[in-house]
């Protein structure tokens, strides 16, 4: 999935409010926590997502959500990234190009 720039700032002004839905801890990605992030995705949308461990550490899960899930990462701040991936039914209606 691929979206602009401007899709990208409306993502970024939208994931504001929202709470982490899903928390990685010291252990890492395992199945337990991709398939909390895969539900959190289909259900929400658009989900942040509280990654602990350091700043290469960080970088590297949500690389790997993005490449498991299939979603965009929107913005990392600290410890907490965003991501956005497209329901069959879209609750979030993205700009156009």
């Amino acid at each position: 999935m691929s979206v602009t720039d401007k899709q990208i700032i409306f993502l970024r002004k939208s994931c504001h409010h929202i709470k982490p839905i899903v928390t990685v801890g010291n252990a890492g990605l395992s199945e337990n926590v991709m398939s909390e992030v895969e539900l959190a995705l289909s259900h929400h949308e658009l989900v942040k997502i509280k990654i602990a461990g350091n700043s290469d550490e960080r970088k590297t899960i949500a690389n790997d959500i993005v490449k498991q899930t299939g979603a965009v990462l929107v913005q990392t701040i600290g410890h907490t990234a965003s991501f956005y991936r497209e329901a069959d039914k879209p609750k979030i209606q993205l700009p156009k190009i």
